[in-house]
This record gives C-alpha cells, sequence and structure tokens, in this order.
C-alpha cells in the first residue's frame, strides 16, 4: 500500500494547482488522474484578475502570461450576424498590455494587482503539471483511476486501478476530490448537486485555422477580438483561443457534422480551417449540498457547476484549492486547530453560492438579448431593420453582465467563518462592481508604495500583521502568541500615510491566503485568545 500524506484525486487545474500549492509548502502529496496525460480539449480560457494574483503569489504568472495569449490582443466582443459583415455591436476591453498599463499606474486599491490572462485550459494544464512534477513532494500519477475509498479517524484509504486494471490502495491523512462535475468522489460521499440542471443542450468544437485571425477584419466585419456572438436562432458563439490559430464555436445544432457549417456561417467567408474536435455539453447551475465529509473534501466543478458564462467556473476551482491547501498544511505541521478545517465549507459554499447565481446573472442576460432575435433579422426591410436595431440595443445592456464581473472575481468576502473575526454589517457583495475593503473575511485589497512595491507582496506564507502609518499600536503581544503555538508570523512595517488612510486601520492581521481576519486601530485585548480563534482554535 501507497502511502501520502494528501491525496487528489483529478488533475484538472484545480487538482494541479492544489498540488502546488502543497509542494511548495513542502507538504507530501499524491495527484493521481485517470486520463493517461493532459487533451488537448477546449475548456476554459481565462485566468481572471484574482487568479492570476493567486499565480503571481506561487511565482507562476510570468511563466503563464508568456504561455498565454500575446498582451497586445484586443479583447473586444462583438455580437454579428456574420465575421465578414458589420458588426450588430461592439463592446471594447483593454488588451492584457492595456489592463496592465492601467495598474501600474493606479495610486488607490481600486484596482487588482495582476491584469486576467487568457490562456486555454490545454496551455495550462500541461504548464501546471510541470511545475507540480518538479516539486520534490508531489507525486504525480496519470493513467490512475479513483475507485473507493473508506475513511476513519486516522485518514481515507483510497482504491485505484492502473491502465491495465491492477488494483492498488493509496493511504493519506486526508483526500481531496478535485475530480470533476460528475465526480466519483463526490458520489462516494453521497453528497447531492441541488439547483438547475440541463437548462440548454450544446454542441462545442474546436478548429485550427492559419489564416483566419490574420484575415481580419474580412470585408466590412468586425476587428480583432476575443468573442463573437451571432445573433441566430441556434445561439452560436465563436471564441478566439491563446493561440490565435484556434477558434473554439458552440451552438445548438443537431449533429457533430453539423458544425462545420456552423463555423463556415460564422465566418461568412471562404476560409482554410480543420475541425480538431466536437463534444456535447449541458449548461449547469448546480452547487453541492456539502464540500467534503470527515477527512474527504471536495473543490472545483466537484462541488460547483456554473455556466461558462462570466468565466467564474476553474476560477472559483483555483480559489477552492488556495482556502483548503494552506488548511491542510497547517493541520500537518501540527498547528491548526478543529475550526480550520470546519471553515473550508463555510467559507467556499458561500463564494460558490454567490458565483452560481452571478453566472445565473449573466446567463440571463444573455438569454435576454438572444431572445429578442426574429427570422426577418437579415432582411433590407424596416422590419429587419428594427429588429437588428433592437437586438443591439437589449445586448448593449445584457451582454455586459457577462464580461464584467470584477465584483464576483476580487469582492468576494467571507461570512460566518469561525477563524475570522466577526464584525457586524459589512459592504454588500456585488457581481459588477468592486469596491476596495479592509473588513474582516475580504481579500486584501492591492495597493503600491512609493517604493513601487506592491503590499500583496510583502505578504508571506504564514499570518502577516501589517502595522500602518507609522503606528507604534502593537507591542508584540500578537507574535508573541502566535509564536507560541508554532504558527508562521511576521509584522510588516508600512509608514506610508497613505497606506493607512486607504485601509482604514493602524493594524491589520491578514493570513496565508491573503483575506484579512482581523483589524484595529490597537492591538488585541487578548492577542492569545485572536490567535488561537484565526487558528482555528
Amino acid at each position: 500500500m501507497r502511502e501520502t500524506d494528501i491525496l487528489i484525486v483529478g488533475a484538472g487545474p484545480v487538482g494541479v494547482t492544489l498540488a502546488i500549492d502543497l509542494g511548495q509548502r513542502g507538504v507530501r502529496c499524491t495527484l493521481i488522474e485517470k486520463k493517461a496525460g493532459p487533451e488537448f480539449l477546449p475548456k476554459m480560457e481565462r485566468c481572471n484578475a484574482r487568479t492570476m494574483e493567486i499565480f503571481r503569489r506561487m511565482g507562476l504568472s510570468e511563466r503563464i502570461r508568456a504561455a498565454g495569449l500575446d498582451a497586445s490582443v484586443p479583447m473586444d466582443v462583438y455580437v454579428v450576424l456574420a465575421m465578414n459583415e458589420p458588426p450588430l455591436l461592439r463592446l471594447p476591453y483593454p488588451s492584457v498590455a492595456e489592463s496592465l498599463a492601467e495598474i501600474a499606474l493606479s495610486t488607490d486599491a481600486s484596482q487588482p494587482l495582476e491584469a486576467y490572462q487568457l490562456i486555454s485550459q490545454y496551455t495550462l494544464e500541461p504548464l501546471l503539471k510541470s511545475v507540480a512534477e518538479s516539486l520534490p513532494s508531489v507525486t504525480v500519477r496519470y493513467g490512475c483511476e479513483f475507485l473507493s475509498l473508506e475513511q476513519d479517524e486516522g485518514g481515507v484509504t483510497a482504491r485505484t486501478a492502473d491502465a491495465k486494471g491492477a488494483i492498488e490502495h493509496i493511504r493519506a491523512k486526508y483526500l481531496v476530490g478535485c475530480d470533476g462535475g460528475a465526480s466519483p468522489v463526490r458520489k462516494q460521499l453521497g453528497i447531492k448537486l441541488r439547483g438547475e440542471g440541463n437548462l440548454l443542450h450544446l454542441r462545442q468544437a474546436l478548429y485550427y485555422s492559419e489564416t483566419l485571425y490574420d484575415r481580419i477584419p474580412i470585408g466590412g466585419g468586425p476587428g480583432r477580438g476575443r468573442h463573437y456572438h451571432v445573433a441566430d436562432g441556434q445561439a452560436t458563439f465563436l471564441i478566439m483561443q491563446d493561440s490565435t490559430k484556434h477558434w473554439t464555436l458552440h451552438a445548438v445544432v443537431e449533429r457533430d457534422e453539423d458544425m462545420a457549417q456552423q463555423f463556415e456561417k460564422a465566418v461568412g467567408a471562404p476560409v482554410d480551417y480543420t475541425m480538431l474536435y466536437v463534444g456535447q455539453w449541458k449548461q449547469n447551475l448546480l452547487l453541492a449540498d456539502h464540500y467534503g465529509t470527515g477527512r474527504v473534501f471536495l473543490a472545483g466543478d466537484a462541488a460547483h457547476l456554473v455556466i461558462p458564462t462570466g468565466g467564474l467556473g476553474m476560477n472559483t476551482g483555483v480559489g477552492d484549492a488556495i482556502d483548503l491547501g494552506w488548511k491542510l498544511a497547517a493541520m500537518l505541521q501540527g498547528w491548526g486547530g478543529p475550526n480550520l478545517l470546519r471553515s473550508y465549507e463555510i467559507e467556499r459554499r458561500q463564494v460558490g453560492d454567490r458565483n452560481v447565481g452571478a453566472s445565473r446573472y449573466a446567463s440571463l442576460g444573455r438569454r435576454k438579448w438572444r431572445s429578442e432575435y426574429r427570422p426577418d433579422i437579415r432582411d433590407a426591410t424596416p422590419a429587419g431593420q428594427a429588429t437588428r436595431d433592437n437586438l443591439a440595443r437589449v445586448a448593449d445592456v445584457e451582454q455586459r453582465k457577462t464580461n464584467e464581473m470584477i465584483g464576483a472575481e476580487l469582492g468576494y468576502r467571507y461570512v460566518g467563518s469561525p477563524v475570522i473575526t466577526d464584525e457586524p454589517g459589512g459592504p454588500e457583495h456585488l457581481f459588477r462592481e468592486y469596491h476596495p475593503t479592509t473588513w474582516p473575511g475580504a481579500r486584501l485589497p492591492h495597493l503600491w508604495l512609493d517604493s513601487g512595491e506592491a503590499v500583496q507582496d510583502r505578504i508571506g506564507q504564514g499570518y502577516t500583521l501589517l502595522r500602518l502609518g507609522g503606528t507604534g499600536a502593537d507591542d508584540g503581544a500578537l507574535g508573541k502568541a502566535f509564536r507560541a503555538r508554532d504558527v508562521p508570523f511576521a509584522t510588516v512595517d508600512i509608514a506610508e500615510q497613505r497606506a493607512r488612510d486607504i485601509y482604514g486601520y493602524n493594524l491589520i492581521l491578514v493570513r496565508p491566503d491573503m483575506h484579512v481576519v482581523w483589524r484595529g486601530n490597537q492591538a488585541p485585548e487578548d492577542a492569545a485568545a485572536l490567535a488561537a480563534m484565526v487558528t482555528g482554535h
């Protein structure tokens, strides 16, 4: 029987991110995946700003940007009849380079530290896999299928099979199912997904075209962009992938072979292409009743399924992995209390619930403007023009709901967590607006210091106490209380008054995942009690 500290089932981006986070903390973990290796299939396509901040802390953001879409490529979104005809609507959005330039000039806390990055899953997954495999404490095993599990007070025993069907048992202290929407781990635990299932049944295809991107604009068609929504009765949606040579198309059609003709209709002009893949998928808005049982946890699509509208699927899963990783490490290192792992479901399930809601909000917006389609949309008549004008007018309002999710990305805040101090009230949770806050439970807002350094970059892998504005409020008792429990802790002094004014407090305590757990203008009255509470005791 093989032994490991953490067994991760599923080597998609969420599972591999968790393995990297644990490996960088020196935790012994094993990552297993049924597939023989990463597949060249169209799935997620965007790491949002918060995910890129997470990858920055792992030392990976520059590598991911180098592998993804070139920073200068426009990100505009179009509603079209076809790519060779004048667009009905153009929604301009900044490229990565433009976003990074805006961030570099920001003097308040309204911007993320990192811009988004367009990168296809088939590019990101092998990159993350190579990082995980380079870490001494991480074992990566493809061609290893999870079959079943049994758990007891001391750990979990998983039954697995290799590609030849040979049965093997792996013993771990904890197991994490990152094994997708059909999660065998979740089913083993008897945990149900609830919500709205099978809302729409579509086909998705992946194409390779050497010339399409370079030919844009085609005739009088739209310029270069990221998404091209075709105003038809089949929900056709063309997406540029990170190479600019690959494209994906979603549409409601009867047969796989219909996706070739659908691509040609969307482009509207002859183009050389090869159709590499066709698959089917269903739109779901589902949330697991629980995020685990005992020593077994769920993360990513195993715990929540959203419509890709809004780009919240994989990115929510990366947030799950980062919330769980340091807590598992704390338990293995001996300083985490029982409330620490209990807080995982409390914190992340509320985010999953909110993001299911955000995805619903965005997808309803898209459905609303698509419902304005009429068969006369191409007619050169007053009625046809009225259809085009009306659809564009509605899309100008409703399509923005998909592409403007900065509040959901950055503004989520953990409420009711047993390891975060409770302040009554708190800012509203907004999908499309981000208002920086240091309210306990929120992500520490990004702020540039006069030195050019980012405050986030000064947050270590343990707990960090920020002393702002040259205050002498902290007398060292908090540090002593953490060190008495062998908890990694550091104090960071930031004398700049501007930082104190923006963050609003003299003292801010931040945990390893960069979420605020306590704030005050004076040292806590009972430092030992605070240190105990935020570490799960």
